[in-house]
């Protein structure tokens, strides 16, 4: 059974959103731009690291410099939110968001990708009803996510949300550091950014499916 009070904090990119065909088609027009060589989905799930300049370290064998790093970010993403708008929702998310709700259990949503352009999205698909809070990234996008989960927990106290009640439901490694970092728990899904060996490498439950997500949350804040 869940415990009272228990909460979600749902990662987008990759976990609610299925968008890793446009995370590839701007990764690779990214790469592009600076003549270097498309890349697998495999290769990308082996590789991905955040904050995003080490992920193109690992590709290119050395850090981009500072006008490489503006003008891969900046072709990233344009044609990612040119791609994003024909993303769908994961398979199950919907029903799964509303079932939680309806057990009278909270959830929230927080992501990296730019708080101005997640917060209409999420509206479109017709879910931000589920959540408490939808925070998105404000700053640059050379960074990790775990400051934003302090700034997003902090928001929810007043809603009684604490971090000992809280898992974080993503699809990268930096998810569960991030969740580490406030000292709640994480799960992380196979099916966005990263390999299941990456993920498995965290040390934290790895699942193949968000209803697989959510039946772990329920055990590890139970």
């Amino acid at each position: 059974m869940t415990g009272p009070g228990t909460h979600i904090v749902w990662d987008w990119n990759g976990t609610l959103l299925h968008d890793i065909d446009a995370v590839m088609e701007a990764t690779n027009a990214s790469f592009a731009e600076l003549g270097f060589a498309p890349i697998t989905l495999e290769t990308y799930r082996e590789l991905y690291v955040v904050p995003v300049p080490k992920f193109y370290e690992r590709l290119m064998g050395r850090l981009p410099t500072d006008a490489e790093w503006l003008v891969m970010d900046e072709t990233f993403h344009r044609y990612y939110w040119a791609a994003a708008d024909t993303a769908g929702l994961a398979e199950g998310a919907r029903e799964l968001l509303s079932g939680w709700q309806a057990d009278g259990l909270t959830q929230s949503l927080l992501s990296l990708a730019p708080h101005d352009k997640l917060v209409p999205l999420v509206r479109t698909h017709g879910i931000d009803r589920h959540f408490l809070r939808v925070d998105g990234r404000t700053g640059p996008s050379h960074t990790t996510k775990a400051g934003h989960l302090v700034r997003h927990m902090a928001a929810m106290e007043s809603a009684g949300v604490t971090a000992g009640r809280t898992v974080l439901i993503g699809d990268a490694v930096d998810d569960a550091l991030a969740a580490a970092h406030v000292g709640a728990r994480a799960v992380l899904y196979t099916g966005g950014s990263h390999s299941r060996s990456s993920l498995e490498s965290a040390g934290v439950p790895v699942v193949d499916t968000l209803a697989e997500a959510v039946a772990a949350a329920r055990e590890l804040a139970g």
